[in-house]
């Protein structure tokens, strides 16, 4: 049996990224009763969810504000954007940027694991017999993932995110390596952020016909530093040295949405 190409992967939370500017010379002639007003409303939808929406304060001149959406449904997530686009604060706000991706877990070990065993079953890829047993399978693991696949926004104090794509060039594809020696790479890849699972805490979500990169990469800690010895590390990995493209990085500070009125004051 031939060995596989693609490895299968597992979806979960749909999640959207919101980078928003403050139009700052329209929010400061407004009257302290109308800021009062109008913050009021944004803390009390900003509140509603608070383990699936978070509040960021960027640092650094990308933007002002990072709003980090998790939910199950694509249409629950285009409902929150809408419902925040509705509130009076937003007629002071531009978005700089935005992300779409869903929380994705790749599967190289499993994938191979389960060519030997359904190949071992007399099973052929193709078949009606092969695509059961495979949604069983898939049903069965995305049932033991479901918190990683699902996640809480984790409580840490801050958030470092950006966007990922696997080379595609005329010298270096991704996507023309072997599966078997792609998967010894990405094995090694992920043994050096499990080195940092005390202290970083990584949720990975897929992208691909989503947005303009193949993945999104969202880290949480409670000091900013480990962001970049974590990066830093894995940039000596042959699969970042080779492979990888980055794009723009995000940092921020988690903020209530209680503390935004001492924001924008």
């Amino acid at each position: 049996m031939a060995s596989p190409t693609v490895p299968l992967t597992l979806e979960g939370s749909y999640v959207l990224h919101q980078m928003m500017r403050v139009r700052w010379a329209e929010w400061r002639k407004l009257d302290p009763t109308s800021r009062a007003a109008i913050l009021a409303e944004a803390e009390q939808a900003l509140s509603a969810e608070p383990e699936q929406t978070g509040l960021y304060s960027l640092v650094g001149h990308k933007g002002d504000l990072l709003l980090v959406h998790f939910r199950k449904t694509m249409e629950d997530l285009n409902r929150v954007e809408w419902q925040l686009a509705r509130l009076r604060l937003w007629e002071y706000l531009e978005q700089a940027s935005s992300y779409v991706s869903v929380v994705e877990l790749g599967l190289y070990e499993s994938t191979a694991r389960i060519w030997r065993l359904f190949g071992e079953r007399g099973l052929e890829p193709g078949t009606p017999e092969w695509d059961q047993a495979l949604g069983e399978e898939l049903a069965r693991q995305k049932t033991a993932m479901a918190p990683r696949l699902f996640p809480n926004l984790p409580p840490h104090k801050y958030i470092c995110f950006y966007p990922m794509d696997r080379k595609r060039g005329e010298s270096k594809n991704w996507y023309e390596v072997p599966f078997a020696e792609r998967a010894r790479m990405m094995d090694l890849h992920g043994k050096i952020g499990r080195k940092y699972a005390d202290v970083v805490r990584q949720i990975i979500s897929g992208s691909i016909g989503m947005d303009d990169w193949e993945w999104g990469v969202d880290l949480f800690s409670e000091d900013p530093v480990w962001f970049k010895k974590l990066i830093y590390e894995m940039r000596f990995d042959e699969v970042s040295a080779v492979y990888a493209l980055f794009g723009v990085f995000f940092v921020g500070v988690r903020t209530a949405p209680s503390e935004l009125a001492a924001l924008l004051a």
